[in-house]
């Protein structure tokens, strides 16, 4: 059985737990490893279960324990090449990962990674080489896109495979644009390589999710330009004007910015 776990979304660190029963990976490495040693304890698992770490992009939260969890527990970090360079020149990852560890993918090829086929896709932001990542295991399609600047045509095929889904909601446009933040950093976030609204979250889930979809995540919410509630109810306003009823045609839940979510099963 495919299990998913969050254990931290957001701009304070990222960090995603994906396992079958004799296999499991993180995608990304954004939150420290004192707390996703915890994490996992809390809920029976040991971090030694860990065998493979995905990366979607150089940003810290992504990547600030990537090179320590590599070293201590000797997991293979897979990623592109560009963003295997961003890992090496950030000063936020004082720890760099073992070359010995370092393994390359390319963007649109499927590889074998243990008990998953995953597949790396672009996904637009100003960062060396986003990606989102495809994985299926066990027979279900599992797809997760953050940083989003905005929803490609490529992404949209994704959407539409997925049976369960991570998408980012990052922020409320009035709330970003009515804030505190100066102009050059709204222009960035809502730009077409910076972050995803709740609204355009909302109409990319009703236009491309297909019956196939059977549980959304929302991650990356913002703590200064959204709010749970708000993003959920923009969600729901949006998939109700076409005709989609949110919880009966497919789940959506918020991820939490500093706490694990509950053990999904994913079947």
């Amino acid at each position: 059985m495919l299990k998913f776990i969050s254990l931290g979304s957001g701009s304070s660190g990222n960090c995603y737990y994906l396992s079958t029963d004799d296999d499991a990976m993180l995608i990304d490495a954004g939150v420290g490893i004192r707390t996703v040693k915890k994490y996992l304890h809390d809920y029976g698992l040991n971090i030694s279960s860990v065998k493979h770490i995905l990366i979607t992009h150089d940003h810290a939260d992504h990547i600030k324990s990537v090179g320590v969890l590599s070293a201590e527990y000797g997991i293979p970090v897979y990623a592109t090449r560009e963003v295997h360079a961003g890992i090496f020149r950030n000063y936020c990852v004082p720890k760099k990962i073992p070359s010995d560890n370092c393994r390359l993918i390319e963007k649109n090829v499927t590889s074998r990674i243990g008990s998953f086929t995953i597949t790396p896709f672009a996904v637009p932001h100003d960062s060396s080489g986003n990606v989102g990542f495809r994985v299926e295991a066990e027979g279900v399609v599992f797809c997760l896109m953050t940083d989003v600047g905005h929803v490609t045509e490529e992404m949209q095929g994704y959407i539409g495979e997925a049976n369960y889904l991570v998408i980012e909601a990052n922020y409320d446009a009035e709330m970003l644009h009515g804030g505190t933040y100066p102009a050059h950093l709204k222009t960035r976030i809502d730009g077409p390589t910076g972050h995803l609204s709740n609204r355009d979250c909302g109409e990319a889930l009703a236009n491309y999710a297909t019956g196939n979809l059977r549980h959304v995540w929302l991650c990356h919410l913002s703590e200064e330009n959204n709010h749970p509630v708000l993003a959920l109810k923009t969600i729901e306003q949006t998939l109700r004007s076409y005709g989609i009823v949110m919880g009966k045609d497919f789940k959506v839940v918020d991820l939490k910015r500093k706490t694990p979510s509950e053990v999904y099963e994913l079947v």
